[in-house]
């Protein structure tokens, strides 16, 4: 049996909470290949619930319910039936990283699917697809846009540097890099796969303007693989940035051109145009330029409805130093007041922290 969305496609202004909408779930989950440092996390997910840690290999058709991570495969050994809940980082997660593993302060569970494989729906398309949202709930969602603008705030909240819009730029486009082998690209790039094909795709279209090129932070800090030449970025851009904050670009661009990239997201949060090579998940719904239709998105939704459905239907928030579930609200305060606390000057440590990430558990 999987745990259904409500039966109603109307929402009021407070939208189902984390009971609510995984009711139904059976008492004991088997949560697979979770490495141990996310235990506590995913513990917070499911309160009231048997959570049993194990490999896939110990899977046995006992297990109704099994919690994988991304899109990770089912366990030879599990029923035909089995339940299946996808975990994934929600979009506004932490100050830092996720492959420095800093705790995210928001996951998405997801009964259907996974929000970046294009390839079938996920309980957020099945959102964006099918939900009626209330006057109250948009209200909502527009102030909620407005605090994360103003507050400066996206998904990782890292960088240190300025960066100041060129005076005679008439266009500047930013192209932000992801992790060539993440499966964002591998399930919502079927066309351009790649960062450096992306880029010179926009230089050949915009020979006049300023192109932007902004790595990955995860591979500017040597934590995930360097995309293919992409240390050749210079060739087809007028400058390549990495330790300035997104929100700082955002603010300063014309243009935003991604494969799957969140930033994409991020943009239209702040008004900017955005065109999609690949398939994301805001891709589809009348708010971006798309270069690939997606044949199932057919529905045009204003840019509150998205903001409803992206960031407070579908994530769940998780309180910070405690253990319960908290609303978008209270999670926006404690992510800011993380981000003011922290500072944008790195601390002394992290270079030595990340050579020993690298060290044992290895760039992917």
């Amino acid at each position: 049996m999987r745990p259904a969305l409500p039966q109603t496609t109307e929402f009021s202004g407070h939208p189902p909470d984390a009971a609510q909408r995984l009711e139904g779930l059976p008492e004991v989950l088997h949560v697979v290949a979770f490495p141990r440092w996310k235990w506590r996390v995913i513990r917070q997910c499911f309160p009231g619930h048997t959570l049993r840690f194990v490999q896939a290999e110990n899977i046995t058709q006992q297990a109704r319910c099994l919690v994988l991570w991304g899109t990770s495969a089912v366990p030879h050994g599990a029923a035909a039936d089995v339940q299946v809940l996808r975990v994934e980082d929600g979009f506004l997660r932490s100050v830092g990283l996720g492959a420095e593993l800093v705790r995210p302060l928001s996951w998405v569970i997801d009964t259907r699917g996974i929000y970046y494989d294009a390839g079938q729906q996920s309980d957020l398309e099945w959102l964006l697809g099918h939900a009626t949202f209330a006057p109250a709930l948009l209200d909502r969602a527009r102030a909620l846009r407005a605090r994360i603008v103003s507050a400066g705030l996206t998904k990782y909240n890292v960088g240190s540097q300025a960066w100041q819009r060129p005076r005679h730029a008439s266009q500047v486009i930013l192209v932000p890099g992801q992790v060539e082998s993440d499966a964002s690209i591998a399930f919502g790039a079927p066309g351009l796969c790649r960062n450096m094909e992306l880029l010179q795709h926009v230089r050949q279209d915009n020979p006049s303007a300023y192109v932007l090129y902004k790595p990955h932070p995860d591979v500017a800090a040597r934590l995930r693989i360097t995309g293919v030449d992409e240390e050749r970025a210079r060739q087809w851009c007028d400058a390549v940035v990495t330790d300035v904050p997104m929100h700082v670009l955002l603010d300063a661009v014309d243009t935003v051109h991604v494969l799957t990239s969140l930033t994409g997201f991020e943009a239209l949060l702040r008004g900017k145009a955005v065109t999609c090579h690949g398939q994301p998940f805001y891709s589809g719904w009348g708010l971006t330029q798309d270069v690939l239709p997606h044949r199932r998105r057919s529905r045009t939704l204003s840019l509150d409805e998205l903001v409803a459905a992206a960031l407070i239907l579908y994530p769940l928030y998780l309180e910070r130093g405690g253990d319960g579930l908290v609303s978008p609200e209270r999670a926006l305060d404690q992510l800011a007041q993380w981000k003011v606390r922290k500072g944008s000057t790195p601390a002394w440590w992290i270079e030595i922290y990340r050579f020993f990430l690298r060290r044992f558990i290895g760039v992917r």
